[in-house]
C-alpha cells in the first residue's frame, strides 16, 4: 500500500530476489494528482509493471490522465487529455546502467513520481490549441472571436505580401 505522501514509492525487494521473467504489476487510480508545482493531473489511471532480467528491473508502465492548459490563440483554459508511455531499466549495478543512469536504491524502493511528471510534460503541447478551428483573439480590440465577431478586420495592403495575393 503506498504512503498517502508519497503514492508512488514502490517496494521492489521481492521482486529483486524472484527468478528472472518474473513481474508485478502496481495499479494507480486518484481522482487528482498534483506532480511538482506546476502540473495538476485529473482521472489520472495507469499501471506500473515491474519485472526482473539479469541487469536489473524492468519498468514497463502506460498511465493517461487529464489536465487544464491555456489556449495560445484565444487564451482560454481547456481541458486536455495525457496519455504515456515509458520503458525504464533500473539496474542492479554499474556495469548494467543504460543512458537513464537508474540504479536500484539499497532499501529497494523506488519513486516514480518524478519520471511520471517529466513523461506527462513531454506529452503537453507546446502550443497547445483548445479546438483545430479557434478563431483566436482581435488583434484589434481583443475580444474572443470564438465568442463573437467584434467587426474589426485586417487590411490587406498592410501586409508586405499583399502583392503576392494578386499572382494567385
Amino acid at each position: 500500500m503506498p504512503s498517502p505522501k508519497k503514492p508512488f514509492r514502490i517496494n521492489v525487494g521481492f521482486i529483486a530476489h524472484e527468478e528472472i521473467g518474473r513481474s508485478h504489476d502496481f495499479p494507480f487510480a486518484f481522482e487528482k494528482i498534483v506532480l511538482g508545482d506546476d502540473l495538476e493531473l485529473r482521472n489520472f489511471d495507469g499501471i506500473a509493471n515491474i519485472g526482473r532480467t539479469p541487469q536489473g528491473l524492468v519498468l514497463q508502465a502506460d498511465f493517461s490522465a487529464e489536465t487544464t492548459l491555456m489556449c495560445v490563440r484565444c487564451l482560454q483554459d481547456f481541458e486536455h487529455e495525457l496519455d504515456w508511455s515509458f520503458t525504464e531499466l533500473y539496474a542492479f549495478d554499474k556495469r548494467s546502467e543504460t543512458e537513464s543512469e537508474l540504479i536500484l536504491p539499497e532499501d529497494a524502493h523506488i519513486d516514480l513520481a518524478e519520471m511520471l511528471r517529466e513523461y506527462a510534460l513531454l506529452e503537453v503541447p507546446i502550443s497547445p490549441i483548445c479546438k483545430p478551428d479557434c478563431q483566436g483573439l482581435c488583434i484589434e480590440c481583443g475580444q474572443n472571436l470564438n465568442e463573437k465577431d467584434c467587426g474589426h478586420h485586417p487590411e490587406d495592403n498592410d501586409s508586405p505580401f499583399a502583392k503576392l495575393k494578386d499572382l494567385l
